[in-house]
């Protein structure tokens, strides 16, 4: 990691601050305080991503109606971010739900920023049957994965073989701040962990829903890594390798965070101190 790396800025990947588009900020005002309550915490570059499903990519004329609702919508918000917030960068993609396996990815939009990278997840947190192959076809088509909030899925194969496979696919991997502090509850808390302890996370985002009530975990999930002296695998997680992703480029590998007795028994005692 050189110097400039280091240097970066926060990137977050994954939001829902474009307004009224879906279950995440409900109005100009909501994006405005999202945004804001983003760069307090030393976000700079925002890549928001609203819901889309798949099988609309395979329907035309109904894919161009939502990418065109969507992007009113989102260059109503950035000229407002632009207005009242300066030094921040206001880009967008998608998170895209695989409720088919063979989506068509091409249009620019779909992509993080201006990158060749998408975000996606699949339907009410199940996974299907075959997503190797799925993820194996998609990078066939020209298409770079990074699948979202891997440890929040209901049904999981906890010896990790499963994430082992989308590794193999060069599918990239983004933890949710929240889960790493019982946000979600113990079980993705303790997947986040585990992957963190095996180094196999790329990146660390908010997911954040863009309203006023709710919480976008930055700042716990920092003093975690503090706490456990993982500096390093830190600024990798939340600036080097989301601006890289950005970019179009790769990310660099993150190590494993060491465990001592256990990552997950050291986090759980210093809550309870």
């Amino acid at each position: 990691m050189t110097r400039e790396d280091r240097e970066e800025p926060y990137v977050d990947l994954h939001s829902h601050l474009v307004p009224g588009v879906d279950d995440g900020a409900t109005s100009v005002a909501d994006t405005l305080d999202g945004v804001g309550r983003m760069a307090e915490k030393g976000i700079r570059v925002i890549v928001t991503t609203p819901h889309l499903d798949g099988s609309l990519t395979r329907m035309p004329e109904a894919l161009e109606s939502r990418l065109v609702e969507v992007d009113e919508a989102f260059l109503l918000a950035r000229r407002a971010i632009l207005d009242r917030y300066s030094g921040i960068s206001f880009l967008r993609g998608h998170e895209v739900k695989l409720d088919l396996p063979d989506p068509d990815l091409s249009d620019p939009r779909i992509r993080l920023g201006d990158s060749d990278y998408v975000l996606v997840e699949w339907p009410r947190l199940q996974i299907p049957l075959e997503t190797p192959s799925v993820l194996r076809e998609l990078r066939a088509g020209g298409s770079r994965i990074v699948i979202a909030h891997p440890e929040r899925y209901r049904v999981y194969d906890r010896s990790l073989n499963l994430i082992s496979s989308w590794r193999k696919e060069e599918a990239l991997l983004q933890v949710n701040f929240g889960s790493i502090v019982n946000r979600y509850g113990p079980g993705p808390r303790s997947l986040a962990l585990k992957m963190l302890e095996l180094g196999c996370v790329d990146c660390l985002a908010s997911d954040f829903h863009g309203r006023p009530h709710l919480r976008i975990y930055l700042d716990a999930a920092r003093e975690v890594f503090e706490r456990i002296g993982a500096d390093e695998q830190w600024d990798l997680l939340t600036r080097v390798n989301p601006m890289r992703i950005t970019r179009g480029s790769d990310p660099l590998p993150v190590p494993p965070i060491e465990a001592g007795l256990g990552l997950v028994g050291r986090i759980r005692s210093f809550f309870r101190d």
